[in-house]
């Protein structure tokens, strides 16, 4: 996957509680085991209207916001069925940071799985992020993932908290696979010696 050192760009703020994984990729559009493609569906409730056209007043719709790379959200983001399509069309959509003052524990999981960064903050962080991003296009944050801390705000950065191993395989671009690939040599060490001791296996 790829890596996540730093990230630069406009936020769009979406200031609503209990975003639920439905909303994120309503349940029509799982019928697809591909990460690509999901995109289009992104918020597909909440962007189109019952005829199919564009709703005009959602704020990914709007000009300013069309290539957000983050999304500041309200309270416990990610809630609902456990469907890992959630990262995939956020990420699909170009959105690779999401901030929020609380995840849903499975969602916040899979962003981690997918090269997504779900950041933690206050209330009171929450809404400097959210008023400030109200600028639209004229307003870009930065992510230092290194050095842990939300970069742009006139207020001041604003530091948040990480795992340290979920940081390195953010940082470094491993997935679950990419951490088993980098033992590679390890392995078919192991092979090898199991192989010649054990060749009944």
């Amino acid at each position: 996957m790829e890596k996540f050192e730093t990230l630069t760009g406009v936020a769009a703020p979406m200031p609503i509680v209990n975003i639920d994984t439905d909303m994120i990729i309503p349940k029509q559009f799982l019928k697809t085991i591909k990460r690509t493609g999901l995109g289009t569906a992104l918020f597909h409730e909440m962007r189109t209207n019952d005829d199919g056209s564009e709703n005009v007043d959602f704020v990914l719709n709007k000009a300013a916001y069309r290539d957000a790379k983050i999304l500041i959200a309200g309270d416990n983001f990610g809630c609902g069925s456990s469907r890992e399509h959630a990262p995939w069309a956020l990420l699909d959509f170009g959105i690779r940071c999401v901030i929020s003052t609380s995840f849903a524990d499975i969602f916040y999981n899979n962003c981690f799985k997918n090269g997504i960064l779900p950041i933690q903050v206050s209330e009171d962080e929450l809404e400097t992020l959210l008023h400030a991003a109200e600028r639209g296009a004229n307003f870009t944050l930065t992510i230092d993932l290194e050095n842990q801390e939300i970069k742009g705000l006139e207020s001041g950065d604003i530091a948040f908290k990480i795992d340290h191993f979920r940081k390195h395989c953010l940082i470094n671009g491993l997935d679950d696979i990419g951490l088993t690939m980098a033992k590679a040599d390890q392995i078919d060490t192991f092979e090898g010696e199991l192989g010649e001791s054990r060749p009944w296996v």
